[in-house]
């Protein structure tokens, strides 16, 4: 398992979360990511909290592992709860830091705002850590199964977003390794004034595009060797079936929204 990135990776197991049916985990996340707005308690955060905590300890994925690979995301979590103390101006006074005054409004807005954001990403991360990419697939071109009466190309739709998720952590590590390349020669990317580390992004992004261009090519060759046509006529090779484990999750996952909402501020 690479612990760089876990957005876009899949881990292979077999926890009750691996075998739920995709199109119950894609709904859950779906209303878990419009439910986490309306969250504004102690016990409303609470609850989301515990169930995303409970599903990452079902998952038997080492949390360490997780956290490591949701590292990139950190900075931007501190950066927004930092912000929020700056910002915000409601509420009494409780210290000062460096000449600016933290009020108790913003403490309690950018722990929620944070809070909010790392429960995002953590339960959509779930999706592609215990789902295979032909999972997700299948999964989305179920659901949106409808739309086809109307002639929307909804398995083109979903292979690009399951290709897309997948390769998310593959780009990740060819950024990685054509950044120690690059460093290894001499490019500073951390150091300087901002206008000259700009410029040192360049040799970084051009290899990047020319390596992500030929991926895909490589891709499409492939699929097309494989006589690819689309979605028209084509047989799964397994059925998705929804079981009582799903059905037990999906009104378990009810009762968290209830829970939510009941104990709204």
């Amino acid at each position: 398992m690479n612990s760089s990135m876990v957005i876009g990776q899949y881990v292979p197991g077999d926890s009750p979360v691996h075998r739920m049916d995709p199109r119950a985990k894609i709904t859950i996340i779906f209303f878990f990511v419009i439910v986490v707005f309306f969250a504004n308690s102690v016990a409303s955060y609470g609850s989301l909290a515990l169930f995303a905590l409970l599903s990452v300890g079902i998952t038997k994925i080492p949390p360490r592992f997780i956290a490591k690979g949701l590292k990139p995301v950190w900075f931007l979590i501190i950066f927004t709860f930092i912000l929020h103390l700056v910002v915000t101006k409601e509420g009494n006074v409780l210290f000062s830091v460096l000449g600016f005054d933290v009020y108790s409004g913003a403490l309690i807005q950018g722990v929620a705002i944070s809070l909010r954001f790392f429960l995002l990403i953590l339960i959509t991360s779930l999706l592609t850590l215990t789902t295979t990419p032909i999972a997700i697939t299948d999964a989305i071109e179920s659901i949106l199964h409808p739309l086809k009466k109307v002639k929307f190309p909804v398995h083109e739709l979903a292979l690009m977003m399951s290709i897309s998720l997948r390769f998310i952590p593959t780009l990740m590590q060819e950024t990685e390794k054509i950044s120690k390349a690059q460093a290894s020669r001499g490019v500073d990317f951390r150091t300087g004034p901002i206008k000259e580390r700009l410029k040192a992004i360049v040799p970084l992004l051009v290899p990047l595009f020319v390596s992500a261009f030929k991926r895909a090519e490589e891709l499409a060759m492939a699929m097309e060797a494989r006589g690819y046509q689309g979605g028209e006529g084509r047989t799964k090779l397994r059925e998705l079936a929804l079981r009582k484990v799903d059905y037990a999750v999906l009104v378990l996952f009810t009762f968290v929204i209830i829970a939510v909402f009941l104990t709204r501020a």
